[in-house]
C-alpha cells in the first residue's frame, strides 16, 4: 500500500486529493488559521510520500537547504517589498483624498445619468493601489451621495464601483493575490498586468456595467436614512485636495515602469544601456519605490504630513500584510511538497491523458477553493502551489503563464458567500439583506469570474 501511494502515479493522485481534502476540513471545520494549516499538511504529505526528513527540515546543523526554508524563502523575497510597497502607496494615496478627487472628478465628467459608469471606472482605477476593503471603506460616501442625488437604487451604483475593485483586486499587482502566483508560476509582473487588464476590461464591462445596471432596475433597495446622513460634501471632508493629474500620475507611474521593463528587454538592442536602465527602472520593488517615494513627498510631506505622520500611517498599513505573507509562505512551502513527491508530474500526465487544459483545471480547483473556504487570497495561492509543479512540466511561455494566472484569479472571486468576510462588507456597507446580497454581490462576483476565465481561455487559446 505505502508502496503504491509512493511510486505510482494513482498513489499520487490519491495522496494529492486527501492533502487537499485535509487541509479544508482544517480551515472550514476545525478553523485553523490557512497558514497553520499549508504547513501542517504539507509537513504530513511529505512524510506520507516518503521525502526524508532531512530534505524536509534539515539538520541540527544546517537548515538552509530544507524544502520547508526554502519553500518559504523563495516566494517570500520575491514578493514582501512589491505587497508591502503597494500597500504603503495604497495608504498614502487613500489618506490624501485621491479616491475622492477621483471619483468626483468621473461623477462630473459623466453626469448624473451615467453615475453608475462613473463609479465602475473609480472602483476601476482606484482600486489598483488599494485593497477591496478599504476602497469601499473610502468610496462608499460617494455611493451614498450619488443615490441620494439620483433617487434610485443604490444597488445600481455601489455595483459597478464594486467591480471594478473586485477585478483589480484579484488580476492587478500589486495585489498579495496576483503577485503570489505570479512568484509561484515564475511570472513576469509586466505580462501580467497585460494579461490582467485584456482579461479585466471586458469582464468588468460585463460584470460592472451591463449585469450591474440589469440588476439595479430590478432590486430596488432605497438609500437608508443613516447612509444619507454619510453623503457628505467632499469639500468638506478635505478643503484642500489634491490635484486629479497628481493622483492619477501616482497611481500610473509602477504600472508604466513595470511594462516598459517588461517590453524593453524584448525591443531594445542586448546589453545595451537603455535597456539596462529599462530593466532597472521597471524590476517592480524599484517602480514601486520611486511611486511611493513621490507619493509620500507630494501627496504627504508637501501637504502638511509630518514624518511621524507617515511612520504611523505605515505601521497602520503594513499590519495586516504580515497575515498574507505567512499565508503566501505556506501556500509556496506546500506547492514545494508537490513538487518534490512527484505529484506535480502525476498531475501533468494525467490531465495530458484526460485532455484536460491545465487552464481549465486551474480555474476548477481555484473556485473549489474560493467556495469552499472564502478567501480569494487563499484560493489563488493553495491552487498556485498545487498547479505550479504540473505548470513547470509543460513548459509555458511567459503569457501563457500569465493567462493561467488570471484563470486562477478569476476562480478565486466566484460566488462570494457567508464565508468570505467581503460578503458581509458590502452587506453592512450597502445595507441589503442576505438574500439580496446573494442576488446581487454574489451573482456579481459570478458572473465577473466566469468572464474573466472566457476571455483568458479565448487568448490562451491564441497565444
Amino acid at each position: 500500500m505505502i508502496h503504491w501511494l509512493q511510486t505510482t502515479t494513482g498513489g499520487l493522485l490519491t495522496l494529492a486529493a486527501v492533502s487537499i481534502a485535509v487541509l479544508l476540513v482544517l480551515i472550514i471545520k476545525v478553523k485553523v488559521e490557512p497558514f497553520i494549516a499549508l504547513i501542517v499538511v504539507g509537513v504530513l504529505t511529505a512524510l506520507a510520500a516518503g521525502l526524508p526528513v532531512g530534505t524536509l527540515v534539515g539538520t541540527a546543523q544546517k537548515t538552509s537547504d530544507s524544502l520547508l526554508e526554502k519553500g518559504f524563502g523563495s516566494i517570500l523575497g520575491h514578493i514582501t517589498a512589491i505587497i508591502g510597497l503597494g500597500t504603503l502607496l495604497g495608504s498614502i494615496l487613500e489618506r490624501s483624498g485621491g479616491a475622492r478627487v477621483l471619483t468626483s472628478a468621473l461623477l462630473r465628467a459623466f453626469g448624473e445619468k451615467r453615475a453608475p459608469l462613473a463609479m465602475g471606472l473609480s472602483g476601476l482605477i482606484f482600486g489598483i493601489p488599494v485593497f477591496f476593503d478599504i476602497g469601499i471603506f473610502v468610496l462608499a460616501p460617494l455611493v451614498y451621495a450619488a443615490a441620494k442625488q439620483g433617487g434610485r437604487s443604490i444597488v445600481l451604483y455601489a455595483m459597478p464601483l464594486l467591480a471594478g475593485l473586485s477585478i483589480t483586486h484579484a488580476f492587478i499587482p500589486p495585489h498579495p493575490g496576483p503577485v503570489a502566483a505570479a512568484g509561484l508560476l515564475h511570472v513576469d509582473l509586466g505580462w501580467l498586468i497585460l494579461m490582467g487588464a485584456l482579461c479585466g476590461i471586458p469582464a468588468w464591462f460585463v460584470g460592472g456595467i451591463l449585469y450591474s445596471t440589469w440588476i439595479g432596475k430590478r432590486v430596488n433597495v432605497p438609500l437608508a436614512e443613516e447612509f444619507a446622513k454619510l453623503a457628505g460634501d467632499d469639500d468638506e471632508e478635505n478643503p484642500n485636495p489634491p490635484s486629479l493629474s497628481l493622483v492619477s500620475g501616482i497611481i500610473a507611474i509602477p504600472l508604466v515602469l513595470i511594462l516598459v521593463g517588461t517590453f524593453g528587454s524584448i525591443v531594445l538592442p542586448k546589453n545595451s544601456g537603455a535597456a539596462g536602465v529599462a530593466a532597472f527602472l521597471g524590476t517592480p520593488a524599484i517602480a514601486l519605490t520611486i511611486a511611493t517615494l513621490l507619493a509620500s513627498w507630494l501627496l504627504g510631506h508637501r501637504r502638511g504630513m509630518t514624518g511621524a505622520d507617515l511612520a504611523q500611517l505605515s505601521a497602520n498599513a503594513l499590519r495586516p500584510v504580515a497575515m498574507i505573507l505567512l499565508v503566501v509562505g505556506a501556500g509556496s512551502f506546500f506547492g514545494a511538497v508537490l513538487s518534490a513527491t512527484g505529484i506535480g508530474k502525476a498531475v501533468a500526465g494525467s490531465l495530458g491523458d484526460a485532455g484536460l487544459p491545465v487552464i481549465l483545471a486551474a480555474y476548477i480547483i481555484s473556485c473549489g477553493m474560493r467556495i469552499a473556504q472564502g478567501s480569494a487570497t487563499v484560493a489563488i495561492v493553495t491552487t498556485s502551489g498545487i498547479v505550479a509543479p504540473t505548470v513547470v512540466e509543460l513548459h509555458y511561455s511567459q503569457p501563457q503563464l500569465a493567462l493561467i494566472v488570471i484563470a486562477i484569479s478569476a476562480g478565486s472571486i466566484i460566488a462570494s458567500h457567508v464565508n468570505d468576510g467581503g460578503f458581509w462588507i458590502v452587506s453592512r456597507y450597502f445595507g441589503l439583506s442576505v438574500p439580496q446580497t446573494l442576488k446581487t454581490w454574489t451573482a456579481l462576483e459570478t458572473v465577473l469570474s466566469l468572464s474573466g476565465f472566457a476571455v483568458a481561455a479565448l487568448i490562451m487559446a491564441v497565444v
